[in-house]
């Protein structure tokens, strides 16, 4: 589920008993698939939904700055206390990110942990990922995702319709977001498949994908 949907008035019993779990006992798993994720990275990068900012942490030297995006101003708030104790310069604003606030080819690298899974419209958000993006520049992604197997993904299905996404923030946990990320004209150089739920209260999204696409030289149209 995205960081996001832990915040705000609004947030639902099921959001609140998870974010309490997470205070107490952060999940090992998810943390050593987020430093994974943000290896070797370098230059200027965006982190698009950032949440309360647990990933800033993991940043390597090579980064230059972040611009963390993040909707939610309770979450806004908490990432900003994390930005101020982050290795590297992030700097935290307010921003979707179906609309960055950034110019066109500004960044090295865009950053995505469970936000495509959430987003209204994941095609809009892929294009402007896509526009801020140098050519050749790098999305990397670490996203919850539609199982390969079809009794789960129906139950994946029926949980989100019934409750998941009421309770999440419109969190859709059997997209298929390695297809929306290739039509957006993206080229997946690494990926791993795997399933990790730190409790049976978050099983169905337990199926995720986390790898590395490469932003094509004409996927914008103007490089």
């Amino acid at each position: 589920m995205p960081d996001v949907s832990l915040y705000g008035p609004e947030q639902s019993r099921f959001a609140r008993l998870l974010e309490r779990r997470e205070a107490r006992r952060p999940d090992p798993v998810a943390r050593e698939l987020r430093q994974r994720l943000l290896s070797g990275l370098h230059g200027r990068v965006v982190e698009i939904g950032c949440g309360d900012g647990r990933a800033f942490e993991h940043y390597p030297a090579d980064v230059e700055a972040v611009l963390a995006v993040e909707p939610n101003p309770v979450a806004r708030d908490v990432a900003l206390q994390r930005a101020a104790a982050a290795a590297i310069p992030v700097e935290v604003v307010g921003g979707t990110a179906e609309s960055l606030p950034a110019p066109d080819e500004e960044f090295d690298a865009c950053v995505a942990i469970w936000v495509l899974c959430s987003v209204p419209d994941p095609a809009a958000a892929l294009h402007e990922i896509s526009r801020v993006l140098v050519a050749d520049g790098e999305l990397r992604f670490y996203e919850h995702v539609r199982s390969p197997h079809r009794a789960f993904r129906g139950l994946q299905g029926t949980v989100d319709s019934l409750f998941w996404a009421r309770a999440l923030g419109g969190c859709r946990t059997d997209r298929d977001t390695e297809s929306a990320i290739r039509g957006a004209g993206f080229d997946i150089v690494e990926l791993e498949r795997g399933f990790h739920s730190s409790s049976l209260l978050t099983v169905t999204s337990a199926p995720y994908i986390l790898g590395t696409a490469r932003r094509l030289r004409d996927s914008s149209g103007s490089a």
